[in-house]
């Protein structure tokens, strides 16, 4: 299936590990020209390399999106470089877990810190240079966890919930614009970010972090973790112009857990 993104320069926030990586990489194959954004430049010189090993060719930046002056920066330096940015997948941001005798306002605030700001951020920062010139696609990588609560992640849930709502609404006042917003809700996925629910869990039942691992993929009706590699290519599509009739969708990619209509 031809993608037609061969050329399109794209952002990928997060990008330096985990699914954004896969993103980028899998941009990167379709001909794109591929840009990834983290906090940690140490992580971005870390993976530009392992890019460069497979072929791949990217540009880095270092920013902090949780700060929107940081995200309307880091975007503005990318197009003074690149570009105009096509797409932009956000894949920033995750929230700490925590036992709910652990939740305070510090711990209900860094949920927000941590993951909607960093998405928010970085899409209002590209909406600002998408909307003259009338056309653009953004996906925003959420989580599950803002439409199935978990008790130690409800923090992380609730600016997974806002991400929706703020995602769906902003989709319906920007097709008219030219611009498509969609986004993304993954399942259980093997990244690095698994290993402290899995922790959680473990210490929470008193088992080993192996059998939580088990016991995870198990409650998983296609009975595994999904790959970094299965969110990217959903991500591939809802970019694409295949996809051009879509928006304000938030696609599940979770094996079927969770059914939900």
């Amino acid at each position: 299936m031809e993608l037609n993104l061969r050329d399109k320069l794209v952002i990928v926030t997060g990008g330096s590990k985990g699914i954004g990586l896969a993103c980028a990489r899998a941009f990167a194959r379709e001909g794109a020209r591929v840009a990834i954004i983290s906090r940690d430049p140490g992580n971005v010189e870390r993976a530009l390399a392992g890019l460069a090993q497979e072929g791949i060719r990217a540009a880095g930046y270092a920013a902090n999106l949780s700060a929107y002056e940081d995200a309307a920066r880091v975007v503005a330096a990318i197009e003074d470089e690149q570009g105009a940015v096509d797409v932009l997948i956000n894949s920033a941001g995750a929230a700490k877990r925590y036992e709910p005798e652990a939740l305070d306002g510090n711990a209900l605030r860094a949920g927000m810190e941590d993951k909607y700001f960093p998405v928010a951020n970085a899409q209002e920062a590209v909406l600002a240079r998408m909307r003259p010139r009338g056309r653009g696609a953004i996906v925003n990588i959420i989580g599950t966890g803002g439409k199935m609560p978990t008790s130690t992640h409800l923090s992380g849930g609730a600016a997974n919930a806002a991400l929706m709502l703020s995602t769906v609404g902003h989709a319906a006042h920007y097709a008219a614009l030219g611009i498509r917003i969609n986004g993304i809700n993954p399942g259980h996925t093997l990244t690095g970010r698994v290993e402290q629910s899995l922790a959680l869990e473990a210490k929470r039942l008193d088992i080993s972090r192996d059998e939580a691992f088990a016991r995870t993929a198990a409650d998983v009706p296609l009975g595994r973790y999904g790959r970094p590699e299965e969110i990217a290519d959903a991500a591939l599509f809802l970019a694409s112009e295949r996809a051009s009739y879509i928006v304000g969708a938030i696609l599940s990619v979770n094996g079927g857990r969770g059914p939900v209509i």
